[in-house]
């Protein structure tokens, strides 16, 4: 499984403006609901549910909502990185401002453990996330996540 096969660069927004954990995963779950031709409810329902299990604030200014969907065909990806940094939660109480949000078919276990261990790995690399912090536009940050 590679970057390319979970996200498009349609799926990559590089100045995202949200004042709160709420909005932003509501935003994105449209997002992704769009992509797959599928209720948005399903998805903010879905992200919440996982979300209130513990926060996927990861920490450093990342954080990775994932969730399963029933109905859904494919793995989705949508990357955000955010003009101001929000509170998410995370491990570490810093604030979150790249954000990595991956929904899955409700069946897909392989799959789904396969995407979030490919994006943990970015997201926990301190070179990668300067990058994507730095990079100007939506295909310079599409090209930093696929080339690493």
């Amino acid at each position: 499984m590679k970057i390319s096969d979970i996200l498009s660069i349609n799926c990559v927004y590089p100045d995202i403006k949200a004042n709160n954990k709420r909005l932003l995963l509501q935003e994105l779950s449209a997002k992704a609901a769009n992509v797959a031709g599928m209720n948005e409810r399903l998805f903010v329902d879905a992200i919440w549910e996982r979300e209130n299990l513990g926060s996927t604030g990861y920490g450093a200014g990342t954080a990775f909502p994932h969730a399963r969907i029933e109905g859904l065909e494919q793995v989705i990806g949508v990357f955000a990185r955010l003009s101001t940094p929000i509170d998410f939660g995370a491990v570490d109480a810093k604030p979150v401002d790249l954000v990595f949000m991956l929904v899955s078919p409700e069946n897909s276990g392989a799959d789904h453990l396969t995407a979030l261990a490919l994006f943990s790995r970015l997201l926990k690399n301190e070179d990668i996330c300067a990058k994507l912090r730095q990079a100007k536009t939506k295909e310079e940050i599409f090209a930093i996540l696929n080339n690493n």
